[in-house]
C-alpha cells in the first residue's frame, strides 16, 4: 500500500524532517515578512518593473529547484525510488494523471465558459498572440514542476513519513492536508477574500490526501493540480491572484467572499471522488482512510 512504499529505502525517520522542516521554514519566513504588506500593490509594483513574463518565472521557477532537490534527498539519502514515492503500483500511471487532468481541465473550462457568458463585464479580453506563446512555453514547462513539488512533499514524503513515525493513516491525512492550506496562507487571495477561504485550501488539501490514500498513489493528485495551475494560469487571471499571466482573459470583478467558494469544497470535491471511485472501484474506505499502517515484515531467523 501507499504509505508502506516508504519503506523501500534506508529508513531512519529523522530523514522525513529536514525537507519538510525547510520548507515550511522558509514559506513561514516569507509570510512574516510580509506581514502588513500590500501585497497585490507590491505584485503590481513588481510586475510593472519586471514585466509578467520574468515575475512569472521568479514566482514559479524555484519550485523547479525545490522539485529537484526533493528528488535527489529522496534517492541519495533515503535511497528510495521515486517510483516507490510516487506508487504502489509497479509502474507509474499517466493514465490516471491524463484521465484526471483532463477532468479538472474540462471542468475549469465549461465553468469559466459559463461565467464569461453570463456575467461578460467582470471579464476583459486580454489574448495577445506574442505574450501568451512566451506565457505557455514558459507554463508548459514549469508549473507541472511547480505542482509536483508540493504532490511529492505533501502527499508523498510527508504523508508516508507521518504514517511510518504513527502507523497510522489518519495523521498523515489530518496533518498533511492542513499543512497544506496553511501554506497558501500568504497568498494574495487571502489578503484580498479574507480569511475564511482557508477552507477551501485546507479542503483542497483534504481532497488531494483523500484520492492519494484511496488510490495508493499520487497519480491522480498530480494530475490534478497540474491541470488547476495550469489551465487557469492560461485561461484567466486577475490582479489579485498568485498567478500574474498573460492569460487569454483577465477578471476584472470583485472575487466572491461569501458561500460560493466553498462550492469546490463541498459539491464539486464529493463529486471528483463520486467518479474516480465509481472508476477505479475503490473499497475499504475506512481502513485507507484510518486503519492502521501495515507492521513491517518480520523476517524469521532459523537456527
Amino acid at each position: 500500500m501507499y504509505i508502506e512504499q516508504g519503506r523501500k529505502g534506508k529508513i531512519g525517520l529523522w530523514k522525513y524532517l529536514p525537507v519538510p522542516i525547510g520548507f515550511l521554514g522558509l514559506i513561514a519566513f516569507n509570510m512574516a515578512f510580509s506581514e502588513g504588506m500590500d501585497i497585490e500593490a507590491m505584485m503590481q509594483q513588481q510586475i510593472e518593473t519586471l514585466g509578467k513574463p520574468l515575475f512569472f518565472l521568479i514566482s514559479v521557477g524555484p519550485f523547479a529547484i525545490f522539485l529537484a532537490g526533493l528528488f535527489f534527498w529522496v534517492k541519495v539519502v533515503h535511497q528510495q525510488s521515486i517510483r516507490s514515492l510516487t506508487t504502489s503500483r509497479v509502474k507509474i500511471d499517466w493514465k490516471r494523471v491524463l484521465f484526471m487532468f483532463g477532468l479538472v481541465a474540462l471542468y475549469i473550462l465549461i465553468t469559466t465558459g459559463i461565467l464569461y457568458y453570463f456575467y461578460p463585464e467582470d471579464f476583459q479580453m486580454n489574448f495577445e498572440m506574442k505574450p501568451f506563446i512566451t506565457l505557455a512555453i514558459m507554463a508548459i514547462l514549469i508549473v507541472p514542476l511547480q505542482t509536483s513539488f508540493e504532490e511529492y512533499l505533501f502527499r508523498g514524503h510527508m504523508m508516508q513519513g507521518l504514517g511510518l513515525a504513527t502507523k497510522t493513516r489518519w495523521v498523515p491525512l489530518i496533518v498533511t492536508s492542513v499543512l497544506f492550506g496553511i501554506m497558501h496562507f500568504g497568498n494574495p487571495e487571502v489578503a484580498k477574500i479574507g480569511p475564511h477561504i482557508m477552507v477551501y485550501y485546507i479542503g483542497t488539501g483534504f481532497f488531494l490526501a483523500i484520492i492519494t490514500l484511496m488510490d495508493e498513489g499520487l497519480e491522480l493528485a498530480l494530475g490534478f493540480h497540474a491541470a488547476n495551475n495550469l489551465v487557469t494560469a492560461l485561461l484567466v487571471t486577475s490582479s489579485w491572484t498568485a498567478f500574474q499571466t498573460d492569460s487569454i482573459l483577465l477578471y476584472t470583478g470583485e472575487p466572491e467572499t461569501g458561500i460560493e467558494i466553498l462550492i469546490p469544497v463541498f459539491v464539486v470535491f464529493p463529486i471528483y471522488i463520486l467518479i474516480l471511485s465509481k472508476k477505479y472501484k475503490w473499497s475499504g474506505w475506512k481502513n485507507k482512510l484510518f486503519g492502521k499502517v501495515a507492521p513491517e515484515p518480520q523476517i524469521e531467523e532459523y537456527n
